[in-house]
């Protein structure tokens, strides 16, 4: 059986602009203090990976399980009233490519974010994505966007049947230690598997192993 592996924010939902400045708005009203974003700099970009560098750089004064829990708590309301003003769209194609696969007794499916769980169901389910029966790893489970997708693949010891798609530097540096196939999803960045969307399936579908 062929895993497949998804990240969200930007690979199946146009979702990243809206996230970060909810993130940055519940760091600042939790902390009182301006998240830099410069997150090239930083070691883990997940949730919990940013908030450890926050600590470190800028707010040595909090330990990670307590500022985790007050951020996550205004995260989520910042990320449902911006779903209550408009509902997240799908990256063109998404849904009924995801949708085809989880049908597809030759695939498994599952998702692996470098949010936390609780945001990512929300985006998903507003976007329309049956995930009832999808195992979602996320920054809940791990500070490492690596680990993370360890998580999501039932930590197989066999990478060579795993195939992600992403949309950003970071998948690219966890495939690589991992040793899984990568589909970039987007122009964010280039990458020799590419595609703008989902729309031409059969595209996507050559870049799985």
């Amino acid at each position: 059986m062929t895993h497949i592996i998804f990240d969200v924010d930007n690979t199946l939902v146009k979702s990243y602009d809206f996230d970060e400045a909810c993130f940055l708005l519940a760091v600042q009203e939790v902390t009182g203090m301006v998240l830099l974003n410069n997150w090239d700099t930083y070691p883990n970009i997940t949730d919990t990976g940013i908030l450890q560098t926050f600590i470190e750089r800028q707010a040595p004064h909090f330990c990670l399980s307590e500022l985790e829990s007050l951020v996550k708590k205004v995260f989520i309301k910042n990320i449902k009233e911006n779903l209550n003003l408009s509902s997240v769209k799908e990256v063109l194609g998404a849904k009924a490519f995801f949708h085809s696969l989880s049908n597809n007794k030759r695939y498994k499916v599952s998702i692996a974010t470098g949010g936390w769980g609780e945001t990512a169901k929300l985006k998903l389910y507003s976007a329309g994505f049956d995930i009832r029966n999808v195992n979602i790893a996320s920054s809940n489970d791990h500070y490492s966007r690596a680990e993370i997708i360890k998580i999501a693949s039932g930590n197989q010891h066999q990478n060579d049947d795993i195939t992600y798609f992403g949309d950003a530097d970071w998948d690219v540096k966890a495939c690589r230690s991992l040793g899984i196939n990568l589909v970039i999803v987007g122009d964010r960045i280039d990458y020799f598997q590419s595609i703008k969307d989902f729309q031409n399936s059969q595209k996507a579908l050559n870049y799985i192993i």
